[in-house]
């Protein structure tokens, strides 16, 4: 089983305060640390000091770290086009060392586009641009030295692209796929992606939609072991209840909601419930969500205690 630490930098963080994590992630013997790719802050708080854009972040991270996988869950889709895309994580792949993993999806967060004039067309547009996106992406990516790529779709044209610069990692860096649509998703998992993660679920959604996936690789001919299966849990845990009271109340959240909704509890109880995914679900990637960025002995703990048992 591996573990990432996952960040939610939109509900008030700084490079600084993101490049401590990343360190503490490294040092406490982490897979990875990934963020979250948003622009505004979930709730009503005014979100000070405000958002940092996730592959600049990312791009400091690269050569300020040395051994951690580094990527996003999820690149929005909505966000950027895919050639100038392409180019920025191929970039920040070669600045890491070949260390980035590339999440994708749709977008969904509405506010946040009005908030920075970002176009939000209609579900079905958005689908459409993030299938192409992936398309696009992969195929600079992919595309021979020395040869160019071309693609004619409803929302995005290349024309003789020279397909530059590529990635450190070849032929691509992993493509992380995530969400619950039952159709779409699924087969545009089995296409593209190296790993399919389900976040904030529980165990029977993650499985139904795992095998969705399943199927859609079947359906093309892929095998499904090729697929690693992950998910991303909100965690607070501390060595007795009251350090767990106190670090749910750190992030205004109440004990039975986070019990209900993430793994929450003691070192013992947390490893129960870790135990219990991976036999319902078959999955081998946990991406632990802190909201308390602050708390570096929280990733200690978990380092120590759980992940050392997983």
């Amino acid at each position: 089983m591996e573990f990432r630490i996952f960040t939610e930098p939109q509900q008030g963080a700084t490079y600084r305060d993101l490049l401590k994590v990343a360190r503490a992630t490294e040092d406490a013997g982490y897979d990875g640390f990934f963020r979250s790719d948003h622009y505004l802050r979930m709730g009503s708080a005014n979100g000070l000091p405000g958002p940092t854009d996730a592959w600049t972040t990312l791009a400091g991270l690269a050569v300020q770290t040395s051994r951690v996988r580094l990527g996003t869950l999820m690149t929005a889709a909505t966000f950027r086009l895919p050639g100038p895309l392409a180019i920025t994580v191929a970039q920040v792949d070669q600045m890491s060392g070949g260390r980035v993993e590339f999440g994708i999806g749709s977008g969904w967060f509405e506010a946040e586009h009005a908030a920075y004039g970002i176009p939000f067309p209609a579900l079905g547009d958005r689908f459409d641009i993030y299938t192409e996106q992936l398309e696009v992406i992969t195929g600079l990516w992919t595309t021979p030295l020395h040869e160019k790529f071309s693609y004619a779709g409803k929302h995005f044209q290349l024309t003789d692209s020279p397909a530059l610069p590529k990635p450190a990692q070849r032929p691509r860096p992993p493509v992380i796929i995530g969400g619950r649509g039952a159709k779409r998703t699924p087969a545009l998992a089995a296409r593209f992606a190296d790993e399919f993660n389900v976040a904030f679920a529980d165990a029977s959604v993650a499985s139904e939609q795992f095998e969705r996936v399943d199927d859609a690789c079947r359906a093309i001919g892929r095998d499904p072991a090729s697929m690693v299966r992950s998910i991303a849990q909100i965690v607070c845990v501390g060595w007795d209840d009251a350090q767990v009271e106190r670090r749910a109340a750190a992030i205004g959240r109440e004990v039975d909601e986070l019990k209900r909704n993430g793994l929450t509890g003691t070192p013992a109880e947390v490893v129960d419930k870790i135990g219990t995914w991976r036999e319902q679900t078959g999955v081998s990637r946990v991406y632990l969500q802190v909201l308390d960025l602050n708390d570096l002995d929280h990733l200690e703990l978990m380092a120590a205690e759980v992940a050392s048992q997983l």
